[in-house]
């Protein structure tokens, strides 16, 4: 399973021009895998992840189930299911309903049943 999930998390960074790196995280915001093999980038992506999911949790009375986040220099998303939180960052030309897309298909390919 281990790698299967890595595999599906570097997939959107392969498949995609705009996506840069993403991060999948447990429930309780422990990362799981990420696009990046570099352990620091990776703690600091995963912070980031939570905090996004956070903040954004912190706006409304429902837990949220996708993120999108514009800035200057580019884009942060998430996706969330009661087991896993998705997100990845892209550039700013990145177009969000596909990037959610494919995060939304990734988290449901990662959560089918084997």
């Amino acid at each position: 399973m281990a790698i299967l999930t890595a595999m599906v998390v570097r997939r959107l960074v392969d498949n995609s021009a705009d996506v840069q790196a993403a991060i999948l995280l447990d429930a309780a915001g422990t990362p799981i895998a990420s696009s990046d093999d570099d352990t620091g980038r990776t703690r600091e992506l995963a912070d980031l992840a939570r905090r996004l999911v956070e903040t954004a949790d912190g706006a409304t009375d429902e837990p949220i189930e996708q993120v999108e986040v514009q800035a200057a220099g580019g884009s942060a998303f998430a996706v969330r299911s009661p087991r896993h939180v998705l997100a990845c960052v892209a550039s700013r030309a990145a177009l969000p309903a596909l990037v959610l897309y494919d995060l939304r298909h990734a988290l449901l390919e990662l959560e089918r049943p084997a």
